[in-house]
């Protein structure tokens, strides 16, 4: 273990970890929000706490869950793929306004809407987080969940709105995590175990000169940018104000 903490590799996969972890995080954080906006004042931060700690230990059991089913045949190529459109969706602007989650002002049934909420918004960050651990030396990869998780979770509660903020105002920081997660995507589909003795064989250059992952992340950013471009709203034209007439000569007599 010792040994894992001074490669490369650990460091690699622990900032991928808390990367990915923030980027997709802020829905889950504006959930926490909106669930706990009717409570009063000195309730809202115990909503907060409680629901985020139920919600932080459900994230770490499914996490690990996660890692070791990928250790079976086909499921880093399902989880790849899964990958890919997470990152694409982070592309795509998102039309929900928060209408769905219901606000309580009970405490404890506000911290149950935040854990229920975090259950199904979290598939996306357990599979990114479980996929960028499998980055790491294979001795490491449990410590790398849980030192990556616990380094991200208390920025997560405490710098979500800040983290919105900043991807608003530099969106290359959504594209960059984009990339990543394609990258990360591509990495893994190749050393699936029903796969890996193949690309072995046959086509090595795809792990070893990282093809895979940059087409995975290229793949993100193309599609992602195609999606968004084809939802993008169109122009709205106000027919209440005068249209000026198309100009025209009369011809001169």
């Amino acid at each position: 273990m010792l040994d894992a903490i001074t490669e490369p590799a650990f460091w690699q996969a622990l900032g991928a970890i808390i990367w990915v972890n923030l980027l997709l995080s802020g829905d889950n954080a504006v959930v926490i929000a909106l669930a706990a906006r009717s409570l009063p004042p000195r309730h809202q931060k115990l909503a907060v706490f409680w629901g985020s700690a139920a919600a932080i230990i459900m994230r770490v059991i499914l996490t690990v869950f996660a890692v070791a089913l990928l250790q079976l045949p086909w499921l880093k190529l399902i989880g790849g793929l899964l990958l890919l459109w997470i990152g694409v969706k982070l592309l795509v602007p998102e039309h929900d306004d928060g209408e769905g989650v219901e606000a309580s002002d009970n405490l404890w049934q506000a911290v149950k809407t935040i854990l229920i909420a975090d259950l199904v918004m979290s598939l996306d960050n357990v599979i990114a987080v479980a996929a960028a651990a499998e980055q790491g030396p294979p001795a490491a990869k449990f410590a790398l969940l849980i030192i990556g998780l616990a380094l991200s979770i208390p920025i997560v509660i405490f710098g979500s709105t800040l983290m919105l903020k900043v991807m608003s105002r530099f969106p290359i920081i959504i594209t960059l995590g984009a990339a990543l997660l394609g990258w990360i995507a591509g990495d893994i589909m190749v050393t699936d175990p029903a796969i890996v003795g193949w690309v072995t064989a046959n086509a090595a250059w795809l792990d070893k000169a990282k093809v895979a992952s940059i087409a995975g992340a290229l793949f993100v950013v193309a599609l992602g940018k195609w999606i968004a471009a084809r939802e993008a709203p169109a122009p709205v034209v106000d027919l209440a104000q005068p249209q000026a007439p198309p100009s025209s000569q009369q011809p001169k007599e």
